[in-house]
């Protein structure tokens, strides 16, 4: 250091000129003969200072450069204005060429006199390679979006406003680019949208999860709305600053419609379905229900058009009205266990020791041409079910398998563990070895009303019990089926480990306290005698209305210890009569009669409870007794 210091200034400068390699640095007299040449020059332009001080600067252009004088240009530009700067071509020494940039600086006195040029040269080719290669891409990327039909692809500036636009944008929404560029684009969405502030609900939650997906309708120029998908992007730099968003948009209108007329043709298709199941109905449960109104009808006229017959005569018209009463309801029921609508009862029980107990009586249902095999391997095998519905699967599997094989075969029940849903079950099975259903059928036997037998042999609804049945105990039902070998259903059921619950005493009869004042609700004229009768029979003071407004009216101004109401009927449901009462009266509680379950009523209150329909004396009784004393806290 000590050394360069003791050197005079204009030695230090042409020794930190000559040590620079990065930029050609030389000096050009007023004619432009090279005068002095550092280690950069010969790097860049390849000659030795020997070989090329005392030449034209001339030489490092090009020979259409040299031709268009632009060497003489540069001199006369500089001399006039003080400096002179530019890119382009220059050659070295072998004749190759290099991309430059230049500047020429003019030298003058303190007169003002020229002396020459001051000359920096670097050499910028990688530079401008990279610049190239970068527009080049821009520009096929410019040329792609713009020649792009089928979306709209254009970006916003970070408040929203368009500020470039493609083809697509225009052949979708209509606006040309000097139509549209600048506005914001909220101009596409609806006024109810606008008002509502999606757009700038579009732009936050761009920002704040990185994306906003949307199909919703946007409008057009001329005013037309169309179905759009959009996805919005917002954009950052390389230093992660917002600046704008990107955004597409498709025209899905054509899509959606397809869509809609596809959902169309399936509801018309299940519409059809449907009248198809109504046509099927009236020839099966018709026929059946016909069957055992006539038994109803003709004992019930036979008992009153015979006033003297003897007591056991009467008694066994009286048992077959009784008996085929219930078959009625159970046939209204497993129309209800397809539409998952019946009030079940479930039991914890042990599922083998049930099937063991009504395997007897499955023997004489299928006959003696017909060998029944049971294997019980389930262990454990307790579930909660219901157990009619349970033995009304089971019944319903071994008619069909007893149906499917008129020449006799092999009917096999067995039980085993399996698992559901993750979960342990017990899995019922049902397999037989007859002709099988065919492939085009299978996926329809769950279906109601749809069989496979001939008119009037079935009515299309045991299947459909069965799934209705396990789909309500919390399973499932699954039937395979191979015509010519035999078909197998199973009906997979939640295992349990509660234990067995101690059987309750059935008790034949209720005694009620006498004179209990009960208002009965039901709009049916013929139901509504029926229960005032029975509620006579049972010793209690009746006042039976037909609605919900007249009962509300009647408990304004009467005292009553129970109201007794049907769940479906106009003007009011028993639903909202009951909670009238548990609002206005909540000392009086209400006792509901329906076939449906409770869960479908949603009835949850402590002062409503649910009596399944058909009922009898002592079913009503029962009910009433339990509501009266669940009222005093005490246990039914």
């Amino acid at each position: 250091m000590p050394g360069l210091l003791s050197l005079s200034e204009e030695h230090r400068l042409s020794l930190l000129v000559g040590a620079v390699t990065d930029y050609a640095i030389f000096l050009l007299d007023p004619t432009g003969l090279v005068a002095t040449w550092n280690a950069g020059a010969q790097r860049f332009k390849g000659y030795k200072a020997d070989e090329i001080v005392g030449q034209h600067f001339s030489r490092f252009y090009t020979e259409e450069d040299a031709a268009a004088d632009m060497p003489a240009r540069a001199l006369r530009i500089a001399a006039r204005e003080g400096r002179f700067e530019d890119e382009g071509w220059r050659l070295r020494k072998d004749g190759t060429r290099f991309w430059a940039h230049v500047v020429l600086d003019a030298i003058r006195d303190e007169k003002g006199v020229l002396l020459g040029f001051a000359k920096v040269t670097r050499d910028i080719t990688a530079k401008r390679e990279r610049e190239q290669e970068l527009f080049a891409s821009e520009q096929r990327f410019r040329l792609l979006v713009e020649g792009v039909r089928d979306y709209a692809i254009y970006m916003l500036d970070t408040d929203g406003r368009i500020t470039n636009w493609n083809a697509g944008a225009e052949a979708i929404k209509g606006y040309s680019a000097n139509e549209i560029v600048g506005q914001n684009f909220s101009v596409f969405y609806t006024e109810e949208d606008r008002n509502s502030g999606e757009p700038q609900r579009a732009l936050a939650t761009a920002l704040s999860e990185g994306k906003y997906e949307r199909e919703a309708q946007r409008v057009r120029k001329d005013g037309s709305l169309f179905w759009a998908h959009v996805v919005l992007d917002p954009i950052v730099d390389d230093e992660g600053t917002h600046i704008g968003f990107a955004k597409i948009t498709r025209d899905v209108t054509e899509p959606r419609r397809a869509q809609e007329e596809l959902e169309s043709t399936r509801e018309a298709l299940a519409q059809s379905q449907k009248l198809q199941a109504i046509g099927e109905l009236t020839g099966g449960i018709a026929h059946d229900f016909n069957n055992l109104l006539t038994v109803i009808a003709g004992a019930g006229d036979f008992l009153l058009r015979n006033s003297h017959l003897s007591h056991d005569k009467q008694r066994r018209y009286l048992e077959a009205i009784v008996e085929t009463t219930g078959r009625a309801t159970a046939l209204t029921n497993q129309l209800l266990a397809f539409g998952r609508r019946q009030r079940l009862v479930p039991e914890v029980m042990d599922i083998n020791l049930r099937i063991d107990a009504f395997a007897e009586m499955v023997g004489r249902i299928l006959g003696s041409p017909i060998k029944l095999t049971v294997r019980l391997e389930a262990d454990p095998a307790m579930v909660e079910a219901d157990v009619t519905q349970l033995e009304t699967a089971l019944l319903n599997a071994i008619i069909n398998a007893r149906d499917a094989m008129p020449d006799g075969g092999e009917v096999t029940i067995s039980t085993f563990n399996c698992e559901l849903e993750g979960g342990t079950a017990v899995c019922l099975s049902v397999a037989d070895t007859g002709h099988g259903i065919p492939k085009a059928d299978i996926g329809r036997v769950f279906e109601p009303f749809f069989t496979t037998k001939e008119i009037g042999k079935g009515t299309g609804l045991g299947l459909s019990q069965i799934h209705g049945f396990a789909a309500q105990a919390g399973g499932r039902a699954e039937i395979d089926s191979t015509e010519g070998q035999g078909t197998t259903v199973r009906i997979l059921l939640p295992a349990t480990a509660k234990a067995v619950a101690e059987a309750s005493e059935d008790e034949a009869s209720v005694d009620l306290p006498s004179g209990l004042r009960i208002l009965v609700v039901e709009d049916n004229p013929h139901v509504r005698a029926f229960a005032t009768q029975l509620l006579g029979d049972l010793d209690c003071n009746v006042v039976a209305v037909e609605g919900g407004p007249e009962a509300l009216d009647m408990l304004a101004n009467e005292r009553f210890d129970l109201v007794f109401s049907d769940v479906v009927m106009p003007r009011m449901s028993g639903i909202a009569l009951a909670r009238a009462v548990e609002r206005d009266h909540p000392d009086v509680p209400v006792l509901l009669a329906t076939g449906y379950s409770e869960e479908l009523l949603g009835v949850k209150s402590k002062q409503q409870a649910v009596l399944l329909k058909p009922y009898n004396a002592t079913s009503l009784g029962r009910a009433i007794s339990q509501r009266l004393a669940a009222r005093e806290g005490k246990a039914a």
